[in-house]
């Protein structure tokens, strides 16, 4: 009896790997030290997220290079200790000298790990993107294009489970599979022909709670995986000719704003980032807003070390600039406020500055302004106004600045 039931298993197909093209990762994980902050603060963080130690600057592959509307991008790739290659693309205003000061422009989490940083760069026609989300969340413009002609060198790369650093969901997992069947039938039900992008990124949306069980398996999270990558990419941004170590910031929105929170916490390079569309506090996700959110936010014990608006404080960045949409439908307004308090609060030398934005969860052109104006202002220290009621359009615009244009 035993025995059948042994031939009947060993008959049995073998499940899909629930990882596939991170098979490593796990031992990677296990086989190497955590990551060594500078200091105990972010140490802290480092443990909470589980983030592994950047073993050396990877070694970088320049594919190609093209000079085009004022600026020069290459793509660039480098190989971490696990898992696919890691895109990236380095984007420099054309015929200027270094050192530059560097920006690290960190892509949103927005439901896409079919692309990653190809949405933030513009691409010449003979090197097109197949990433059309864009507009949706930027206005249309190319984020990292457009830091870079304000005078930096900018690094846009594709981070953990995104773009080409994302898992191989050609045969899924068995639970991803019956979740993206009936999202396939209701397609078919609704006369839809999804896209390769669009099949992809169903199925990473029920893959990211197995992403997020693994990790917290290897005692990491996904937060901390993605940290990982930053900090790597950081390194390379800071490694390469004509960038000057000492002037190095970070961009994000959405969860590239909770990635540049983190880094800045995590790296004691980074001297002035923006967080925009990603500031709250905790308690003000419950009970309604948590399940808007993805895993990038939802570490498990995270809140022991503070609320999210505390977390600014284990960074040794002199500067920080945060933008809150009023009626962002990912966060209550209630919430951003407090946060707002309580970072103004734990920043009375004016290290701090928050903006107020009418509209929803988008950077629109006008905050992309005020973004870059403080990169500069922070950076190159170049003086730059802030924005009015009057060249937002909307008499609602509240801010809170800070004086800047102070050199580093």
């Amino acid at each position: 009896m035993s025995r059948n039931v042994e031939l009947t298993n060993d008959a049995r197909p073998p499940r899909p790997s629930a990882i596939a093209g991170y098979e490593d990762w796990p031992a990677y994980v296990q086989q190497h030290p955590r990551y060594q902050a500078a200091t105990p603060a972010a140490q802290e963080l480092a443990d909470a997220l589980g983030v592994p130690g950047v073993q050396q600057r990877p070694e970088v592959t320049v594919h190609w290079q093209e000079t085009y509307d004022g600026v020069t991008t290459s793509q660039l790739s480098w190989q971490l200790g696990f898992g696919p290659r890691t895109t990236g693309w380095l984007i420099r205003p054309a015929d200027v000298s270094g050192p530059l000061p560097g920006v690290l422009v960190l892509h949103c989490h927005g439901g896409n790990k079919f692309g990653g940083a190809d949405r933030l760069v513009e691409l010449p026609e003979s090197h097109p993107s197949a990433e059309t989300a864009r507009a949706g969340h930027y206005d249309g413009r190319a984020l990292a294009t457009e830091v870079a002609r304000r005078g930096f060198a900018v690094l846009a790369h594709d981070t953990f489970a995104w773009g080409s650093r994302r898992f191989d969901l050609s045969v899924p997992p068995w639970r991803t599979e019956a979740a993206l069947e009936a999202r396939q039938a209701q397609w078919r039900e609704d006369g839809v022909a999804p896209s390769d992008a669009d099949e992809y990124n169903a199925a990473a949306a029920f893959h990211e709670e197995t992403v997020a069980k693994t990790a917290g398996l290897l005692g990491t999270s996904l937060a901390g995986m993605v940290a990982y990558d930053d900090l790597a990419a950081l390194e390379v941004l800071a490694g390469l000719p004509d960038v000057d170590q000492g002037r190095l910031g970070c961009i994000g929105f959405s969860g590239g704003g909770g990635r540049s929170l983190a880094l800045a916490a995590l790296s004691p390079r980074i001297r002035s980032y923006v967080v925009t569309c990603m500031m709250t506090t905790f308690q003000s996700l419950l009970p309604a807003h948590l399940d808007a959110h993805s895993w990038l936010l939802q570490t498990p014990g995270l809140w022991r070390l503070g609320d999210w608006p505390e977390l600014p404080a284990r960074s040794g960045a002199r500067h920080l600039l945060v933008q809150y949409a009023l009626t962002d439908e990912l966060f209550p307004q209630d919430g951003m406020r407090e946060a707002h308090r309580t970072l103004d609060s734990m920043h009375r030398s004016g290290s701090y500055t928050g903006s107020f934005w009418p509209g929803g969860h988008v950077f629109t052109t006008q905050m992309q302004e005020e973004a870059l104006n403080f990169l500069s202002g922070t950076l190159h220290g170049k003086q730059a106004a802030p924005p009015s009621p009057a060249a937002t359009g909307n008499p609602d615009f509240q801010a809170t600045f800070s004086p800047r244009g102070t050199s580093l």
